[in-house]
């Protein structure tokens, strides 16, 4: 009898060595791919390559923590998750970041920033259909351009498109140049929903200023 369990024990033990080789130590369930999801802008061979991830490394060994954090060096990226699905799958879900403004920088370069401030790239020619950032401070921890960012993120399409420049003396002095050449007095971001829809409904009348930092008394010159 004691023979007979000693066997078993050692059978047992067996497996369970075994068992934790393969999951452990083996390339039998290794990453053999990594599937890239939410990229829009970035390619998937790019995230592929900053995960540096080894071919067969081992599906239960590897860091997932490690390779977010890894991936959020591209800059473009806001975030990273990093999952396995057995048994050969690392699935990597990404978000971009989303660029609404652009900053003017040396050489006459643009870099286009996102809600945060967080500078996603830099082009040679700003797109047309960004607002152009004209402040003193061009600091992202800064309140006034987190004022701005916040103004800006939270336009409604239709009017974003027709936003060319932005002004701010102080967090509460925020202003609009338009494409056409008129001018909007936004003031500081609280009621931001409301004074764009204010702001939408006057555009069609004739003014060279529009006034809606108090959207309960608007302006109109």
């Amino acid at each position: 009898m004691r023979a007979r369990t000693a066997f078993i024990g050692l059978l047992t033990a067996a497996v369970v060595g075994t068992t934790a080789w393969l999951v452990f130590y083996s390339p039998v369930l290794g990453v053999r791919n990594v599937e890239i999801v939410g990229n829009l802008t970035v390619p998937a061979d790019r995230i592929r390559q900053q995960a540096a991830i080894a071919a067969l490394h081992p599906m239960a060994t590897v860091d997932l923590a490690a390779v977010e954090h890894r991936i959020l060096g591209i800059r473009q990226l806001a975030t990273a998750r990093a999952s396995r699905e057995w048994p050969a799958t690392l699935k990597i879900s990404v978000s971009e970041r989303v660029p609404v403004a652009v900053v003017p920088v040396d050489g006459g370069k643009a870099a286009l920033v996102d809600k945060h401030g967080v500078v996603i790239e830099i082009r040679a020619v700003a797109p047309p259909s960004l607002p152009v950032l004209q402040l003193g401070r061009m600091n992202p921890a800064d309140p006034v351009m987190l004022a701005v960012l916040k103004v800006v993120s939270g336009l409604p399409e239709a009017l974003a498109g027709k936003v060319k420049t932005v002004q701010a003396g102080s967090a509460e002095g925020i202003s609009f140049g338009l494409n056409d050449g008129r001018t909007v007095v936004w003031g500081g971001s609280d009621r931001g929903e409301e004074k764009a829809r204010v702001l939408v409904s006057l555009l069609s009348r004739k003014a060279d200023v529009y006034d809606i930092s108090s959207p309960d008394v608007v302006t109109l010159k």
